[in-house]
């Protein structure tokens, strides 16, 4: 490592990959830059590579090297590790997020339960008490047809004692 930057070597079959990368990319990133560059190096240049003089192909490889730089160092795919943590990351925000919601729905479902419980008792409350008042209505519709009844024989015997008298003497 030199300041800020660390130095990553890969060797193969007698040829070098060097790669310097800052300290924020850490070591999976330029070590899986470093066996893409030399796995295309060897698909392209193959055997040429053992007999070339340094630097020799230096033209032809700068584009692919200058687009794996590329790949390696902005997009979020070239560090499967990274994509695989960001996706097991999601995953288990869902099933958080799922784990929640079954959470929220037990609650309900327990304060349904309570409020159906609380529903059936003010529901026998109010039968009892209907019970009770119509009971009480029908002793007092009772209570009204007897005084009704007292009234209309008192008011015959009164219109009758005044026709016949107070003994009944006078309509034998």
């Amino acid at each position: 490592s030199q300041d800020n930057h660390l130095f990553h070597l890969l060797c193969e079959d007698g040829l070098l990959y060097l790669c310097m990368a800052e300290q924020e990319f850490g070591r999976r990133i330029p070590f899986s830059f470093l066996e893409e560059i030399q796995k295309l190096f060897v698909a392209q240049h193959g055997e040429e590579a053992s007999t070339a003089e340094d630097l020799e192909f230096q033209d032809a490889f700068q584009p692919i090297l200058s687009q794996q730089m590329h790949y390696f160092s902005s997009d979020d795919r070239a560090d499967i590790m990274r994509r695989v943590q960001g996706e097991v990351l999601e995953v288990k925000r869902g099933m958080v997020e799922n784990i929640d919601q079954v959470l929220n729905r037990g609650e309900k479902i327990d304060l349904l339960v309570h409020k159906a419980g609380n529903l059936q008792g003010d529901a026998f409350r109010f039968k009892k008490s209907a019970r009770n008042v119509r009971k009480e209505f029908w002793w007092q519709n009772i209570r009204l047809m007897t005084a009704i009844v007292m009234v209309a024989v008192l008011t015959i015997y009164v219109v009758l004692s005044l026709c016949c008298g107070w003994d009944f003497k006078k309509c034998q």
